[in-house]
């Protein structure tokens, strides 16, 4: 067998602790650095259906909006750039586009615009860039990060006027593009939408009853094995490894306990960190409220073809595109948090 297929690539996996009541612990930062989300994952023990205050929560995560065939040259327009990206933060990403093979986008919260693009679209377009960092044996692929909140990018300036030009102009780059804005909503982004193909998204909401469900001693569970135990669990995948079924031998990690019943819930859409920190914050009342909940599971992805993964870390493009991380909480206010990237992609914060 060739070494390279025999050699299992590495992950990168950061493991804290802590507590929310230490003023020192990270948490709403380390939640507002992954920026790009598609799904958020609930799990409840001993909780059969959502309560009302978690119910609604999940049900009023913002509406964003797709764009169809939306030229990237419109992200430069001045009313735009005054309306939207210098008042408040717009979260926008490219739609339906692979990181390995096509061309990517992304508008930041931070007013950062970054092109992920191929060599022939990076030429095309003219534009100072960088090399990825994960090109592979040649230099295939190219970063362009433009920060249009610098005074060298004000519109009018030298800069903007010759990115603008080459996005209009030399590469003409379009894409389908879902967008949001915090904490304007629709409003800012009103003038943007109504010259184009447009309709608005809510997050998709899910959930269900698990029954008898095995679970393990969380606190001292291993970090790859919880992790395991709460994706086969999201999955409805069985961990009780029958001799009659062929779909999983997987097993919960020892020792265990058997749940009556618990509650898997999900978001689904494009999902901000604002957002999350209100469930976070729903949940640790939940956890004060009742006192047969012990702890609570929540679990966040980010975009697999994003061109960012964690802050302004480029994501890697050569493998599963994974950038994620999931806070397990306590009753008595401590937490763990375990946040995961691919082989390609720089260490979470």
């Amino acid at each position: 067998m060739c070494a390279d297929l025999s050699r299992t690539p590495r992950n990168l996996l950061v493991c804290e602790r802590s507590s929310f009541l230490d003023e020192k612990n990270r948490l709403s930062f380390q939640v507002e650095q992954l920026r790009f989300n598609y799904k958020v994952s609930l799990l409840l023990p001993e909780c059969g259906s959502a309560p009302s205050h978690l119910e609604s929560t999940l049900n009023s995560f913002s509406r964003f909006y797709l764009v169809k065939k939306l030229p990237i040259y419109e992200l430069l327009d001045k009313d735009f750039l005054q309306n939207a990206v210098y008042q408040g933060s717009v979260y926008g990403l490219s739609f339906g586009t692979r990181i390995d093979e096509d061309n990517c986008v992304a508008l930041m919260p931070n007013g950062r615009l970054v092109l992920s693009l191929d060599k022939d679209s990076y030429e095309m377009l003219g534009f100072e860039g960088r090399p990825s960092r994960f090109n592979h044996r040649t230099c295939s692929r190219f970063v362009v990060p433009v920060d249009l909140k610098e005074r060298s990018m004000a519109p009018g300036s030298p800069g903007y006027r010759r990115l603008l030009r080459a996005l209009s102009s030399h590469l003409k780059l379009q894409t389908d593009f879902l967008i949001s804005h915090h904490p304007g909503g629709g409003a800012a982004l009103k003038a943007l939408l109504s010259r184009y193909d447009w309709s608005e998204r809510r997050p998709e909401v899910c959930s269900r009853r698990l029954s008898d469900l095995v679970c393990p001693d969380l606190r001292s569970c291993d970090p790859h094995s919880l992790l395991e135990w709460l994706g086969a669990a999201d999955a409805d995948v069985s961990c009780q490894n029958s001799s009659s079924s062929f779909l999983s031998t997987l097993t919960c990690p020892e020792p265990t306990t058997t749940l009556a019943a618990a509650l898997s819930a999900s978001v689904s859409g494009l999902l901000l960190p604002q957002d999350v920190q209100r469930l976070v914050e729903q949940l640790r009342c939940h956890l004060q409220q009742e006192q047969t909940a012990s702890w609570a599971s929540v679990t966040v992805h980010g975009f697999a073809d994003g061109p960012v993964s964690w802050g302004d870390e480029e994501h890697g493009v050569l493998t599963g595109g994974e950038n994620f991380y999931n806070l397990l909480m306590f009753h008595d206010h401590t937490y763990r948090l375990h946040l995961a990237t691919g082989p390609q992609d720089g260490c979470p914060p």
